[in-house]
Parts: C-alpha cells; structure tokens; sequence
C-alpha cells in the first residue's frame, strides 16, 4: 500500500513550528511515510472564514485543486487547516450549486476542483494507515515512567459529520493511544477536552490566556513530564504565552510543550537535535537529559 502524501504546513508551521515540521519529517520517513513537498499550497483558507466564508472556500478548493493534480492525497499538520480542507472538500462534494461557483472562480488561474481529494491530520494517518500496533513494533527506546498529557484541539474532532467520527470527541482516545504506544504514560485530567484560548487571543488576551493558564497550572499540579500537541496555534498559547500567563497569575510554570512526532521521535531512536527540541522555548531538560544518557 503507497503511503506517499503533499505536506501542507500552512501558514504558523513554517515560521513559528519548525520543530513541529522537522520531527514530523523524520518519524514519517521511519515509517514509512513519504512526504512530496508542493510549493504552490499557500494559506488554507481558515482566517478568512469570518469575514468572507465564499473567499475562504476558494482558497481552500485552490489548494484541493492543486492536489488532485498530482493524484496525491494531502497531510496537514495543523489542527485549523485540517478542518478547514476537509470541510471544505465535503462541502464541495455534495453541493453542485456550490462546486460550481468555486469553480468559476478557480477558472481565473486555470484550476478546477473535482469531487474525492482527501486531506487528513497526521495523526489520523498515523492511527488509520499505520495503526498502534505497528507503531508500538517499531519503537526502540520505550518511555517507561515518563507522564505525557495529550491535548486534542478544537478542530481535530469536530464536526464529525466531516470527520466521520474516527474519534469521539466527548471523550477522544487517538493521541491518548498514541502516547502510550511510545511506553510512555498518558494522563486523564480535568479539562482533557478545553479549548487552548487561541480562537479568542486576537480579541482578548487576558481571556485567553485564563484559558489556556487554568490547563497548565492542573497539570503542572499533576506532576506531568509535558503537554503533547498535534497544533501549531494551540501551542501559541500553551507555549508562546506560557511566561505571560505564569507572570499574570503568580504561577511556577515551566511546562514542556511537545509536538507528538517529538515524542514519538524520541521513542523511535532518534536524538532529541534530530527532533528540532533546541527549538522548543521551555526546554524539557531532564526529558532531553535522560535520552541523551540513554543513547551515550
């Protein structure tokens, strides 16, 4: 079965995620997964939705469009631009008025969107084309006694009438499985499924991060090792806000922010450098630490 796919990194990834991109790279390649890069893709289309739904759905088919030229399905890092891709197709897969007016527009530079071009996450495709088992055979330093707390985002799950349900996003199960695949633990907490506070950071900060703040101090008391993401923006809030929400609250934070291909990466064999971790802002030092003992 060909596992091959564009990557989509839309637009946060490649200036504030490179760590996300890069280990995302390197467990990709050592499971099998080929990634074709596409220099065309550009902005999926999510930030215009509020002010001109018909213009965002052109960018968005622009870029299904582009894929289906290549016969290639696409592999989204983000959160927002999985959802906004595979929105997008669905609506344009059972909507002839709607299709056609798109079409009208893409005609312009010489595109047209047809029905069936797939975008998924790529932890869906890590749980649907790989599969946890697989995963599991293939790790060579299991994290035994390490505590990972996954957090899911907003657009991962929802809406399932797009995403079909692969998981439930009352109580999802996906990177919880994932996690554990690496040896490592998964930690339940309250909140497991709160939005990071990214949707409202443009209008108001202070709300935002309370929203973020309220899941980093539970699991800070927790005693979790790190929090695991699968978005870029949510990692804007628990990352990029982290010392400002720690400052506002008189809180002690300094929680690691891990991308899952990190995590998984590391399971993998590979050195934390190989993973982009010089690039995470809160370092996971005894994280970094013990892996680096362990391969001496």
């Amino acid at each position: 079965m060909s596992r091959e796919y564009l990557l989509f990194l839309g637009c946060t990834v490649p200036v504030r995620n490179l760590n996300y991109e890069l280990s995302s790279r390197v467990v990709a390649r050592a499971l099998g997964i080929t990634f074709h890069d596409l220099e065309d893709f550009q902005c999926c289309g999510f930030p215009m939705k509020g002010i001109d739904a018909l213009d965002a759905l052109v960018l968005a088919a622009r870029n299904l469009a582009l894929a289906a030229s290549r016969d290639l399905e696409v592999c989204v890092l983000c959160n927002a631009c999985a959802g906004t891709l595979t929105e997008a197709a669905h609506a344009l897969d059972h909507d002839d008025a709607l299709r056609h007016r798109v079409n009208e527009r893409l005609a312009a530079v010489g595109l047209e969107y047809k029905r069936g071009v797939r975008a998924r996450h790529f932890i869906r495709i890590l749980v649907e084309e790989v599969g946890y088992e697989a995963i599991r055979a293939a790790i060579k330093r299991p994290l035994t006694g390490w505590k990972f707390a996954p957090h899911y985002g907003c657009h991962y799950l929802k809406p399932t009438s797009v995403t079909g349900r692969f998981d439930d996003p009352a109580n999802p199960q996906t990177i919880k499985r994932l996690i554990e695949a690496t040896g490592a633990e998964s930690l339940d907490y309250p909140g497991l499924t709160d939005c990071c506070g990214g949707g409202v950071l443009g209008m108001n900060e202070g709300l935002a991060n309370a929203m973020a703040g309220g899941k980093l101090a539970t699991l800070a008391h927790a005693g979790a090792h790190g929090l695991v993401l699968i978005c870029p923006f949510c990692n804007v809030m628990f990352e990029g806000q982290q010392k400002k929400i720690a400052k506002a609250g008189g809180l002690d934070l300094k929680l690691p922010i891990l991308y899952y291909p990190q995590v998984l990466g590391l399971a993998l064999g590979f050195a934390p450098a190989d993973l982009g971790f010089k690039l995470n802002r809160i370092k996971a030092k005894e994280l970094i630490e013990a892996m680096e003992s362990s391969a001496a």
